[in-house]
This record gives structure tokens, C-alpha cells and sequence, in this order.
């Protein structure tokens, strides 16, 4: 199964920007390895065509459903945060895919839209290949790119993507809101920033997004003060840059990736709800 194996990887990559969800992704990909026990892999002229073709179809199949679940997501629901490394932090149109914020705006589209979007935008397949790996003519195909990347671009942000700049200014949020200065918390966010929570009804969270400094920043302050006892906090690189991490009993409780235009912090997104942090 070495063929496989030398594909996992990107097999599990382009399941994750399909679906938002670790364990989906890890599902999916499971599936595909059934797949592949049950064919002659000495017959299969592209192994990695083949592979890729069977896990996005499976992916489109699997968002149908997840879509339908969300409907009934207690309260905002958030894509779940996984580690990545240097190597996708130092591609920035490769971190920029599997952003949260990003995912968010591939939530907005058809299942079909997100992996034709996927499969041309994050790993440059041609409107040739991936009519291949749909089974559409071409024209369809370009037809439907076209459209992903007008709808995407229409409601995406442009957001700082310089590491050192996050990484300050993460470093400036854990230090005023674990301290508790108000203050010094405000002077970091934009006037419009956006706070968005997912505790998935399982953990404390604000079940709808909150916006406006103050507002923003006197909730941020509240939750620090509901952390788990004894907590430990580090930096890691998730969803392509850098992020806090909030463990408890070596456990993660809290993660929260921030969003800058200009310097400062536009968007905020924090994930307590259990169930999404296994994969940190």
C-alpha cells in the first residue's frame, strides 16, 4: 500500500478544503484507501488521478449531508482547526486555502463549486484535469471555476499575511486579554472587528457573532476569566498561521486565530467546542 501512502497526504489535504472537518477528511480518505484495496493498482495508468478523483467524490457526496447537519449547528459554526507547518505557512496562496476564514467563504458554495474551486485555486489543477475527476466536459467545468471565483472573491477579505505581523499581534492579544487590560486589547482591534465563537453547544461561547470594538473586546476579556483551571497557553502554526492555543491538563480547550487588515485585528474566530480540537 506504499502507492497509497506516498498520497495520503494530499488525498487528506484536498478532503479537509472540501469539507472544513478533520474527521470527515479522515473518513473520506479512509474510504478511498478501501477503494484502492479493491482495485489492481497495477492497472491504474495515474495512481494520484485515480486517487484524487475517487476522494473528492466522496468529499462532494459527504459535504451534501455535513450541509444539511449545520443547519442544525448550535450556534456559529467554525472550520475545524488542524496544525500545519512551515511548508504551507511559507506558501501563501496555499495557507490562504485552508485559512478558517477562507473555509468559511467555500461554505457559501455548492459542493460542487467548493471542489472544482478547491482543485484549481489550492492545488492548480487544470479545467482539464478536474473535468476528468468530476466526469463534466470542460466547458462545464470552466463555467463553474469561473463562477466559485467570482463568488468567492466578492465576499472574501484580503487579510495581513505576513507571519512576524501575526505573530505580534497574537502575542499582544494573549498579553492584554489574559491580563485583563481592556485597554490595551482595544488598541489591537479595528473598530468593526468581528468576534465568532464555536462551542457547538458543548462548550461556553456566544451563540451568535458579535461585532463592534467594545462589545468584542468586553467579551474577550469575560472568557479569559471562565478559562479552565491551571491553563497553559502556547503559539502554533493552525490553518496557516499562527494561533493560541489554550490547553488544560495537556488537553486543547480554546483556540483562537486572529484576522488583520492593516495591522490590526478584523476578525476573530475561537473554537472551544471539543469535539472540533482533537486534531491539536
Amino acid at each position: 500500500m506504499e502507492i497509497f501512502e506516498d498520497r495520503r497526504g494530499l488525498l487528506q489535504a484536498v478532503a479537509y478544503r472540501v469539507l472544513g472537518t478533520v474527521t470527515d477528511a479522515e473518513d473520506i480518505v479512509q474510504e478511498a484507501w478501501l477503494r484502492w484495496h479493491g482495485v489492481d493498482a497495477g492497472a491504474v495508468e495515474d495512481p494520484t488521478a485515480y486517487l484524487v478523483k475517487v476522494t473528492t467524490r466522496l468529499a462532494i457526496d459527504r459535504l451534501r449531508s455535513a450541509q444539511v447537519r449545520r443547519e442544525s449547528y448550535v450556534g456559529p459554526w467554525l472550520p475545524e482547526p488542524v496544525p500545519t507547518g512551515g511548508d504551507v505557512a511559507d506558501d501563501v496562496a496555499l495557507a490562504d486555502t485552508v485559512s478558517s476564514a477562507m473555509l468559511l467563504v467555500l461554505e457559501t458554495l455548492s459542493p460542487l463549486e467548493r471542489a472544482v474551486f478547491v482543485l484549481r485555486e489550492a492545488f492548480g489543477y487544470s479545467h482539464k484535469d478536474i473535468a476528468e475527476i468530476l466526469d463534466r466536459s470542460e466547458a462545464s467545468v470552466r463555467q463553474t471555476a469561473m463562477r466559485a471565483r467570482e463568488h468567492v472573491e466578492a465576499r472574501r477579505r484580503r487579510y495581513d499575511t505576513d507571519p512576524a505581523t501575526r505573530r505580534r499581534a497574537a502575542e499582544s492579544f494573549l498579553e492584554a486579554s489574559a491580563g485583563g487590560d481592556l485597554a490595551g486589547l482595544m488598541a489591537i482591534l479595528a473598530p468593526d472587528v468581528t468576534l465568532v465563537c464555536d462551542g457547538g453547544g458543548l462548550a461556553p461561547a456566544p451563540r451568535r457573532t458579535l461585532e463592534g470594538l467594545e462589545l468584542v473586546a468586553n467579551a474577550l476579556i469575560s472568557f479569559t476569566r471562565r478559562l479552565p483551571e491551571d491553563p497553559s497557553v502556547e503559539f502554533a502554526e493552525v490553518n496557516g498561521g499562527p494561533a493560541v492555543v489554550v490547553r488544560s491538563a495537556g488537553e486543547a480547550a480554546v483556540v483562537v486565530m486572529l484576522y488583520l487588515v492593516d495591522g490590526v485585528v478584523e476578525e476573530i474566530h475561537l473554537v472551544s467546542n471539543p469535539e472540533k480540537l482533537g486534531a491539536l
